[in-house]
């Protein structure tokens, strides 16, 4: 198996579905758009989840790095 580094994870993950858990148990999916080298992830047609369930729509929004506890390809 080939070894593979976080940044191809996210490269791999570019125009995807992907889910985000934030700290604060927050969960967010949707599109991954873009991402930089601190790990802020721009998501569009975001979506917060709560135990699951659409809690609300977010549309485009900006993850900030520091707060990203996971990325999870859908």
């Amino acid at each position: 198996m080939a070894e593979k580094r976080p940044f191809d994870i996210l490269n791999n993950a570019l125009n995807n579905n992907v889910l985000v858990r934030l700290k604060g148990d927050v969960e967010v999916r949707g599109t991954l758009s873009s991402f930089d080298v601190h790990m802020n992830l721009v998501i569009e047609n975001g979506e917060e989840l709560k135990n699951g369930e659409l809690k609300r729509k977010l549309g485009t929004v900006l993850l900030r790095g520091d707060t990203v506890v996971f990325v999870s390809p859908v």
